[in-house]
C-alpha cells in the first residue's frame, strides 16, 4: 500500500515505514504528524484518486527531528559592471517516519493519535579547555654597579625629530629677447 501526499507545496509518494525529509513542520520530535491532503491511495488491487484530494483519507507520521538542510549558494553577477553578490541559504527541514496510511479517518483510534515519547538524544559534552599557563613574572631590575655609566633603555628613548624637508626652488624664468 502506498499513498501520495501533499505537504509544503510538494508531493511525496509514501508507504509505511518510509522516512521523509519535508519542509519544516511546527512539531517537536516525538509528536505525531497528520497529513490529511492525500491525493492518491493504492492498495494492491484498488486505486483511489482524489479530485484534488481524498475526503476521508489520512496519513500518520512520527516527527523524528528538526534540522537545517545543506547550504545552497546564490550568486548574482552582472558582467562588466563590477556587480557581484553571494548569499547562502539553509532551509529548515523536518524528518518524519510514516507510521500508518488509512483510506478512512473513522478507523483511526485514540492510540494512533497519542503522543509517543522518544528517548532524548544525548549530545556529547565537549571537554573543558585547559587554562593557559600564566606568563612568567618579569625579573626585577638590578641597580647599576658603581663607577659604570648608566645606559638608557631603548623603549625610554625619545622619538627622533623629523628632518626638515627642503622645498624645491621655483623654476627660473628664461630671459627672452623682446
Amino acid at each position: 500500500m502506498y499513498a501520495v501526499i501533499l505537504t509544503g507545496g510538494k508531493q511525496y509518494r509514501v508507504k509505511e515505514g518510509d522516512v521523509l525529509s519535508i519542509e519544516k513542520l511546527d512539531l517537536a520530535p516525538g509528536r505525531k504528524a497528520h497529513f490529511d491532503r492525500v491525493l492518491l491511495i493504492e492498495d494492491g488491487e484498488a486505486v483511489q484518486v482524489g479530485t484534488p484530494a481524498l475526503d476521508n483519507a489520512m496519513v500518520l507520521g512520527l516527527v523524528l527531528e528538526n534540522y537545517r538542510d545543506e547550504k545552497v549558494i546564490v550568486f548574482k553577477k552582472k558582467r562588466r559592471k563590477q556587480y557581484r553578490r553571494t548569499h547562502g541559504h539553509r532551509q529548515y527541514m523536518t524528518k518524519v517516519r510514516i507510521t500508518r496510511i488509512t483510506p478512512d479517518r473513522t478507523l483511526i483510534t485514540a492510540e494512533d493519535l497519542a503522543e509517543e515519547k522518544l528517548a532524548p538524544v544525548e549530545k556529547p559534552v565537549p571537554a573543558p579547555k585547559p587554562k593557559p599557563a600564566p606568563a612568567p613574572a618579569p625579573a626585577p631590575e638590578k641597580a647599576p654597579a658603581k663607577g659604570k655609566p648608566v645606559k638608557k633603555d631603548a623603549a625610554k628613548k625619545e622619538p627622533a625629530k623629523p628632518k626638515a624637508v627642503k622645498k624645491p626652488a621655483p623654476p627660473k624664468k628664461k630671459a627672452t629677447k623682446e
